[in-house]
């Protein structure tokens, strides 16, 4: 598979690349035994960037990825891992509900601060069982997940010592790049604005049918030497299933221009002898400021049916149609 630099930061990320939310029961519970099965899957497709998070099944995601990848070889694989929450022991009656079926039993708090992203940078470490950890992604740091209080509560917080913490985690080389993974623009440019990012990780804000990284952001990585890893390509799912009933858009149904829209970029992508979710899959990449598209799945199967999505061509010609139909912004 392709790689492409990640900046001035010498890693190289595999242009598909796997984010292991899934393997932490997102939505579904998975077996070890299927989990296991699917990174071995990504391992063979050729995929060598990695993505996990505390979030992602109370801590679940990093045990079985850090169980993966212990027995590889140093180097040949990128890991990112997120801070912004940490992982407090509860009774299993008191889990809360976070969209993960039966995860760890640990409650999550929101911590920004300085010594809130030193603790969670160290306990994920132990929860994967490595010694380093590459890429450190602030998490959720957003009006989105937290509301307008607890974003400004949480935004200050970061800058009053959890942007010290990153700067230090980087500068030692504990970690070789830092960044934001979040689901909204407009976090970004207001971080961007503060600190140096080596990357960001943008989830379905960047897509062939929603363009609302484009140009500001776009234009603003550029500025400042800020990659993009996106996810979400599929934009919760219509982009991989076409526009059939009861088909979600950004994880809720799909309006009816919505799928208009979508309607008549699945007849574009047929015209062109492609496919509508090839098309997805490509077309973050076009712009060099992707280093890596994300794919999340707990199954072999269905890794091995989107690495053939990934591999099936798109003509060039078709683009300026598939544009023509985009959302310059998330409505």
């Amino acid at each position: 598979m392709n790689s492409r630099e990640l900046g001035t930061t010498g890693l190289k990320l595999s242009t598909l690349s796997f984010g292991a939310a899934g393997i932490g029961n997102l939505y579904r519970e998975v077996s070890r035994e299927d989990a296991i099965a699917t990174l071995e899957a990504a391992w063979e497709a050729g995929i060598r960037y990695f993505d996990t998070a505390p979030h992602y099944g109370h801590g679940l995601s990093e045990r079985r990825l850090g169980d993966f990848l212990r027995d590889k070889p140093e180097g040949s694989y990128v890991l990112s891992s997120k801070v912004g929450r940490l992982l407090k022991p509860v009774r299993a009656s008191d889990v809360p509900e976070h969209g993960f079926v039966r995860p760890l039993p640990f409650a999550q708090v929101h911590d920004y601060s300085y010594d809130g992203i030193m603790r969670s940078f160290e306990d994920s470490l132990t929860r994967l069982g490595l010694n380093a950890i590459d890429i450190l992604y602030i998490h959720d740091l957003e009006v989105t997940t937290l509301g307008e209080p607890g974003y400004a509560h949480h935004f200050s917080e970061f800058l009053g010592g959890g942007a010290r913490a990153l700067e230090q985690l980087r500068s030692s080389g504990a970690v070789k790049a830092v960044g934001l993974g979040v689901n909204e623009v407009p976090a970004c440019l207001n971080l961007l604005d503060r600190i140096p990012l080596d990357a960001i990780l943008l989830a379905g804000r960047y897509t062939l049918l929603d363009r609302s990284a484009a140009p500001e952001l776009l234009d603003r990585c550029r500025e400042t030497g800020t990659k993009l890893v996106i996810g979400g390509v599929f934009n919760s799912g219509i982009l991989a299933t076409g526009a059939r009933p009861g088909a979600t858009f950004n994880y809720a149904e799909a309006a009816p221009d919505i799928m208009e829209k979508v309607r008549a970029m699945e007849e574009v992508a047929a015209q062109a002898g492609t496919t509508l979710a090839a098309a997805a899959l490509h077309f973050p990449l076009r712009d060099p400021l992707t280093a890596s598209v994300l794919i999340g799945t707990a199954k072999p199967s269905s890794l091995w049916r989107n690495v053939e999505v990934f591999d099936t061509p798109v003509p060039q010609d078709a683009w300026p149609r598939f544009d023509a139909l985009a959302l310059s912004s998330g409505g």
